[in-house]
């Protein structure tokens, strides 16, 4: 590995510690600050949730219209790296609205609704330039995969401070929505500072050359349509997705009423984030071993067996915290290897269209990300009432369920979830055939017509 390789690798990775501070306290722990904090009315709490459901379906629509954007963005700084500065900080802008304590009556759902929809828009603007730097690093897929571990370590270790913190912090400062609103503002300023490493110290791969026209409305459909592989990518990473987002989302409100004890769920944040990091770290080797089929198959039957030990886990910990080491150690191999399986794509889409479209590619990732958070959480709100936890009497949750709504959130947080990570790896080897022989034969073939270097 080059020096300039290592420092890509590095200054790329530690850029998403932040992000994923500032994401997953959104994806997390919003909807319990909207149940839970604010304390709003049975029927505002369903319009909110709607809202949100509804938003990010509307709004992942948004996305490949953003990567065209990104696309075709020249400047002296690249076209990725604009896109990360604005989309930053216009995001840390609309964040600090969502948790502002601004009413709980109708106004409020529409202020959080504007609120929602341009966070979502901004920060998918971020997302799509800053991921889209990572296949224009290296067409290497040994480095792609080294720099994508390192990155989604980084973005774990963000992650799963949050995850581990947000409760206990939020907790100590009494609750309030003052005390939300403050953790927001922290974790903005973290998003922006973690920003600055690969703003300053990353370097784009020059040797990768693509074409000077702008890409067009109907280029953009053409790279995502015509490219078969990328939408059966885009099919299994949305099933995974929705399955992933189910469960994590559940998790609190799990430890809450089916544990009865809300005070261990930053224990068991802590064992996932560190076995998502252990995963992480292990994957390089792994890989070395085994091709990417056998790591799909071997990391989608743990997490599988993590369901079903979850299954009957609700009154031991230790139980839970095997169930948590199972499926989350094969979550993360999934994790990352989604994100390989659609760094190749844009080769492919090169090598079959004759254009390049990194960005309109990568838009799809947070497409994915929002839709399948947008079905969790219509999944979440709607097993939050029907199993009692939201009721019409009271403007807080009860403290207890019965066993029918026990029953309801078992089902609704693991089997539903298991269901669609099943699907999602049946897509996958039914049509997905970017393997390393068929990607190498890609690449002669972009470099027989001029359309790649030879990189160091």
């Amino acid at each position: 590995m080059t020096a300039q390789n290592r420092r890509n690798k590095y200054f790329f990775g530690l850029g998403t510690v932040g992000r994923d501070m500032f994401y997953a306290f959104e994806a997390n722990a919003l909807l319990y600050f909207l149940s839970n904090i604010l304390s709003m009315p049975l029927r505002i709490f369903a319009a909110v949730s709607l809202c949100l459901s509804v938003l990010r379906i509307v709004d992942a629509l948004n996305d490949p219209i953003t990567g065209l954007v990104v696309d075709n963005i020249r400047s002296p700084w690249g076209k990725f790296k604009p896109a990360i500065l604005v989309g930053g900080v216009l995001s840390v802008i609309f964040y600090l609205v969502l948790f502002g304590n601004v009413g709980t009556g109708w106004g409020f759902v529409v202020i959080f609704a504007v609120a929602y929809v341009l966070w979502d828009i901004s920060f998918g603007v971020n997302d799509i330039g800053y991921w889209t730097l990572l296949p224009a690093l290296t067409t290497d897929q040994k480095l792609r995969e080294n720099f994508g571990a390192f990155a989604r370590i980084c973005a774990n270790v963000g992650m799963f401070a949050i995850m581990v913190g947000w409760q206990p912090i939020t907790a100590a400062m009494g609750n309030t929505p003052r005390s939300w609103f403050l953790v927001a503002a922290a974790m903005s300023a973290a998003y922006l500072l973690f920003l600055l490493f690969p703003l300053l110290g990353v370097k784009e791969n020059r040797a990768i050359r693509e074409s000077e026209e702008k890409n067009t409305l109907r280029d953009m459909w053409h790279a995502i349509t015509r490219n078969d592989q990328l939408m059966w990518t885009t099919l299994a990473m949305g099933l995974f997705m929705v399955g992933y987002c189910t469960t994590t989302g559940f998790a609190t409100y799990y430890m809450q009423y089916l544990y009865g004890n809300i005070d261990m769920y930053p224990v068991l944040a802590a064992v996932v984030g560190v076995v998502q990091l252990v995963g992480l770290a292990v994957f390089p080797a792994f890989s070395k071993r085994f091709d990417r089929r056998q790591l799909y198959t071997g990391a989608t039957a743990v997490v599988a067996a993590g369901y079903a030990v979850f299954l009957f886990a609700e009154h031991s910990l230790v139980l839970i915290a095997a169930a948590a080491v199972l499926m989350f150690a094969g979550e993360a191999f999934i994790q990352l290897l989604m994100l390989m399986f659609l760094a190749d794509t844009i080769e492919y889409g090169q090598w079959k269209l004759g254009r390049r479209s990194e960005s309109i590619t990568f838009s799809i990732q947070p497409l994915v990300n929002k839709i399948g958070g947008a079905l969790s959480t219509a999944f979440i709100s709607l097993a939050v009432i029907l199993s009692g936890i939201k009721t019409a009497g009271s403007d807080v949750a009860a403290e207890s369920i019965s066993d029918g709504g026990k029953l309801v959130v078992k089902l609704a947080m693991l089997v539903l979830p298991l269901l669609f990570i099943a699907a999602g790896y049946w897509i996958y080897r039914k049509k997905y055939r970017i393997d390393s022989e068929f990607y190498q034969r890609i690449l002669s073939d972009l470099r027989g017509r001029g359309e790649l270097g030879n990189e160091e």
